[in-house]
């Protein structure tokens, strides 16, 4: 490095981000409230031309059926009653009586926050509440004026209420089903008023999942339970080394199987095609291949850790430079520091991937499977097709858990699959290519390992300077995202978190080191968020260590002028009893941190029992301005939670000799049933800024239990998971 002092990197949101990556493939979206639905929603209805559809996001049919095209995609998290209630808000509907179904890949459906057909970063429920009011007011308006129209009265003279227009000072009233039809022939109005907060009847009030029945009763269709006339099933010999190619192999014996229908060459390895999963399965494992290790043949977890050790000893790139902080450590009083270390993670969903492919006559194709990114797997399959994008039909599916794998840019699993069907067109069948859970976990698209080293100096009984240290590889590097999320080579999404820390410490350096390996990352439920907030919690939790003070007073006092912040500690301490001492045995921790727009803390408390953590109790406050369904909230606090322990406790990827270790939830182990803690949501009420949910939970989790878990132990966790590391 030259002499001259490197300059923190430039901010680009994700939202610019998006904007240039998608707008320079001609893919920029003008979303619509009253604008017909274009051709790919059309197919959405057999009846169209007796239906009321005032626009991209709303059907009526003369039956009264009510349906709800969502625009964002449900993994369970419950943004599809969520759009449902805000729709019904304002046309005056029970959203317990409509149906909600995904919408197809379609520029209609783009993600008002990042311009392009995508769920995730804790967008929809913010990004979408206008635009789903301005959806239902349309509608209702253009119903109030059909039956108007029809009783020969102003429209002033009518309203909407619980799926009929009334007469207000008559007996009459018409059902929506009954005005479809007129309504249709109103004309779209351009403007519509929309209900105050303080009128809401449905936004804010605890409101039953709309997929639950289904779900419940086996008859919910995720994309694994699709199934058309003729498919036919495929399994994929990968290589077991990333970046590896295949060097010989012979098929024979699979060919040979019952049910095999084709062996084809595919570019991420050799595909079975066959009768169904059972044949394609076990006449997979008949397949012999030799491959060449390549670069990934080296892979090592404990040389990585050597190389992320001796990397964070070195100076880094500078991603925040506030005062001196150098020269504040070599005055300070007292000095603390730590390492802080995190593995591979697998986003792990419950339902593993797979996608069908039917080829059509035109060189077109139609697409089932469950994505969080339709925006950028249905131009990458028109481009691999050759094909114009009306040419690809896209049917998303119910998604079985998500966390980013189902959103790759890179489209992977989607584009792997048209390939098999390419390779194997000849048999002129629809087929849909499966993978299971070992390939899931050795399939790659991990959160990146990740190591925090960090210093700080304390004069006076305060935090006066901060040293942090980030070693990582980078989500962005080598992607089409590089030139705009890597600005003087720092990857804004591996310091997120702690980059724009906002605590009051005068002196703040963060450093980044990029490493470069085979391993394809991608982003992992709170991206950067899910392991500096670990560091950044667990070492504040040290320094009030140091200093004789109680954390929760540390983070008080660091967090003046943060309101929002020190509105979820003080509720979650409150709420947790922080001022009474725990059971005999028990410690307890706690954390608070700002991601995706959304504000949470967490009280833990946990014991060791043999040797072994345990998590009793997990106390939550979170901040997201507005809530439209409160039950979503609490379910989005409580899977986040669960999800964080897993990663904290016991689930991790590794690497031996260049292989994955891990294979099945045997040995990548999550949260059982009798393991989870009891989880207690506290939603502050508030008329700020609303923001996300649904990755804010997680950030916090395994710091405050690693502090809990050092309070009744005396064992301070720095390297997750935690594993047997407390025996």
């Amino acid at each position: 490095m030259s002499g001259a002092k490197p300059q923190p990197a430039s901010k680009i949101s994700r939202r610019e981000m998006l904007e240039s990556l998608i707008g320079g493939s001609g893919l920029v979206l003008a979303l619509a409230y009253g604008r017909p639905l274009r051709a790919a929603v059309v197919k959405q209805s057999e009846s169209l031309a007796t239906d009321f559809v005032p626009n991209a996001f709303l059907r009526i049919s003369p039956a009264g059926e009510v349906t709800v095209i969502a625009k964002h995609d449900e993994m369970g998290q419950g943004i599809h009653t969520g759009l449902a209630i805000a729709i019904c808000e304002e046309l005056e509907q029970d959203p317990r009586q409509v149906t909600v179904i995904p919408a197809p890949a379609d520029p209609a459906y783009g993600n008002s926050a990042y311009q392009v057909q995508v769920t995730g970063g804790s967008t929809s429920s913010w990004s979408s509440l206008e635009q789903m009011q301005q959806a239902g007011a349309v509608a209702r308006e253009m119903l109030v004026a059909a039956a108007a129209a029809r009783w020969g009265v102003d429209t002033s003279a009518c309203e909407a209420r619980d799926g009929a227009v009334h007469e207000k000072s008559g007996s009459r009233q018409l059902s929506y089903g009954e005005l479809a039809v007129d309504a249709s022939r109103q004309p779209v109005p351009e403007d519509v008023v929309l209900r105050e907060r303080k009128d809401f009847r449905r936004i804010g009030k605890p409101t039953p999942r709309v997929d639950s029945a289904d779900k419940v009763r086996g008859i919910a269709k995720f994309s694994l339970d699709q199934r058309v006339p003729d498919m036919l099933t495929a399994m994929v010999v990968r290589c077991p080394f990333f970046g590896g190619t295949l060097k010989r192999y012979d098929v024979s014996r699979a060919e040979a199987f019952p049910g095999v229908k084709a062996v084809v060459r595919v570019p991420t390895g050799i595909a079975v095609v066959a009768e169904g999963y059972w044949p394609a399965f076990r006449a997979r494992e008949l397949v012999e291949a030799e491959w060449d290790a390549g670069a990934g043949g080296s892979l090592d977890t404990g040389e990585l850790r050597k190389l992320y050790h001796e990397k964070a000893k070195q100076p880094g790139m500078v991603a925040r430079n506030d005062g001196d902080a150098i020269q504040a450590l070599s005055n300070a009083e007292l000095t603390v520091e730590a390492t802080y270390e995190l593995p591979f993670q697998a986003h792990a969903p419950m339902e593993p991937l797979s996608c069908m492919v039917i080829l059509k006559e035109d060189g077109g194709a139609k697409i089932i499977t469950g994505s969080q990114m339709l925006g950028a797997d249905h131009p990458a399959v028109a481009a691999r097709l050759g094909v114009d994008p009306s040419r690809v039909e896209f049917q998303n599916s119910l998604l079985g858990g998500g966390f980013g794998r189902r959103a790759n840019p890179q489209s992977d699993f989607t584009i792997e699959a048209v390939e098999v069907a390419l390779a194997a067109k000849s048999l002129g069948r629809p087929i849909k290519t499966v993978w299971n859970r070992e390939d899931d976990l050795h399939g790659g698209w991990y959160r990146p390992m990740y190591l925090n080293a960090i210093k700080a100096g304390i004069d006076n009984g305060k935090i006066v300077a901060w040293h942090h240290r980030v070693v990582g590889q980078s989500i962005a590097k080598g992607t089409p995202f590089e030139p705009l999320m890597v600005q003087d080579g720092v990857d804004q999404l591996s310091v997120e978190g702690v980059a724009d820390m906002p605590h009051g410490i005068p002196n703040l350096t963060v450093e980044l080191h990029t490493i470069s390996l085979p391993v394809p990352v991608l982003w992992w439920r709170s991206v950067g968020h899910s392991h500096t907030a670990f560091a950044k919690e667990s070492f504040l939790d040290e320094c009030a260590h140091a200093m004789g003070k109680d954390p929760y007073q540390v983070r008080r006092e660091l967090l003046q002028g943060h309101p929002r912040l020190l509105r979820v500690l003080d509720l979650a301490a409150d709420k947790a009893g922080w001022s009474k001492a725990p059971a005999p045995g028990v410690g307890r921790g706690i954390s608070v941190h700002e991601s995706f727009k959304g504000f949470a803390a967490h009280v833990v408390e946990a014991s060791v029992e043999n040797g072994r953590p345990r998590v009793h109790r997990v106390v939550v406050a979170i901040d997201c301005g507005l809530v439209v369904n409160p039950d979503q909230v609490v379910s989005q606090m409580e899977g986040a939670a669960n999800f964080a322990l897993s990663a904290t406790l016991g689930s991790k990827i590794s690497f031996s000799q260049g292989r994955v270790e891990q294979s099945n939830f045997h040995d990548f182990s999550i949260v059982r049933m009798n393991e989870a803690p009891d989880i207690e949501v506290h939603i502050v009420a508030s008329d700020d800024e609303m923001g996300g949910i649904g990755e804010v939970g997680v950030p916090g989790v395994a710091s405050a239990t690693c502090s809990a878990l050092f309070e009744a132990s005396g064992r301070r966790i720095r390297r997750l998971p935690v594993e047997d590391q407390l025996a």
